[in-house]
C-alpha cells in the first residue's frame, strides 16, 4: 500500500515534466509528509490532449454501510476492473506526481520508516484514479486514490504491496481518455522492476503527521 509520500518541488518542474498545458496556478508547497485526506496536485487529461493540474483530497469515500464512510486512500490493481471500481477506473484516471513515499516494516520493536524513490528520478507519476463526492452541506469533492500491486523483490521484504510507479512512457496511455478498456489498462499496473528503486531507513518522526521537514528524508545511521 502507499500511505504516506512526499512531493517537494516547484509548479515550474511539475509543468515542465509532465507537459501540461499551463503551469499549475498555485505554487507548490514542499510536502515531505503527504497524509491521506490532504488536498494536492492530480494530473487529468481531457478528450483534446490537454493536461492540466487539479488539486483534490487524498482518499475516495465510499459508504461500507450505514453512515459508515472510508476514505479508500489506495486501489488494488487486482481488484480495480470489478464492482465499484470498474467505472471508475475505465473513466477516471490521473497521475500523481511524487518524489518518494514511505512504508513501514513491522518489527518485534514495532514498525520502522523506509523511504522509497525510484533511482536517478527526481519527478515521477503514481497511477491514480478519481471521483466526486458531495458533502454533508452539498459541496461537490474530488478526490483519488492510488492504485497498488505486487511488490516487486526489494519492497517485498517490508510490504506485501507497493503503489503502481509508472514510467514516463506509459502515463500517457494511463491518461488518455480514449484508452478505456480494462485489457488495455491492466498492463499499466504493473510492480516496479527490481532493482530501479532506492530504499533506506528512516526516522520514526515521520509518523507524526505534524512533522514535515526535509529532515525526514535523512537516512538513519545503521
Amino acid at each position: 500500500m502507499c500511505g504516506r509520500y512526499t512531493l517537494h518541488t516547484s509548479a515550474n518542474d511539475v509543468a515542465k515534466r509532465f507537459n501540461l498545458a499551463s503551469k499549475p496556478k498555485e505554487e507548490l508547497r514542499p510536502n515531505f509528509n503527504v497524509t491521506p485526506t490532504q488536498v494536492m496536485p492530480v494530473i487529468t487529461e481531457d478528450e483534446n490532449g490537454n493536461r492540466t493540474v487539479e488539486f483534490m483530497k487524498w482518499g475516495i469515500p465510499r459508504i461500507l454501510g450505514k453512515d459508515v464512510v472510508k476514505e479508500l486512500i489506495n486501489t488494488r490493481s487486482d481488484k480495480a476492473f470489478g464492482g465499484f471500481w470498474r467505472k471508475t477506473v475505465c473513466n477516471r484516471r490521473c497521475l500523481i506526481p511524487a518524489t518518494g513515499f514511505y512504508e513501514w516494516k513491522t518489527a518485534k520493536d514495532g514498525k520502522t520508516p523506509y523511504f522509497i524513490h525510484p533511482k536517478g528520478e527526481d519527478l515521477y507519476a503514481f497511477a491514480g484514479i478519481w471521483d466526486t463526492w458531495k458533502s454533508e452541506d452539498g459541496h461537490e469533492i474530488r478526490a483519488y486514490s492510488i492504485m497498488t500491486a505486487e511488490p516487486n523483490k526489494e519492497m517485498k521484504a517490508i510490504h506485501n504491496r507497493m503503489p503502481v510507479m509508472l514510467h514516463q512512457e506509459d502515463e500517457a496511455a494511463w491518461l488518455a481518455p480514449s484508452n478505456d478498456t480494462a485489457d488495455s489498462l491492466e498492463r499499466l499496473l504493473y510492480p516496479s522492476e527490481d532493482d530501479r528503486l532506492e530504499i533506506y531507513e528512516v526516522s520514526r518522526d515521520v509518523n507524526n503527521p505534524r512533522n514535515n521537514s526535509a529532515a525526514l528524508l535523512r537516512p538513519v545511521a545503521q
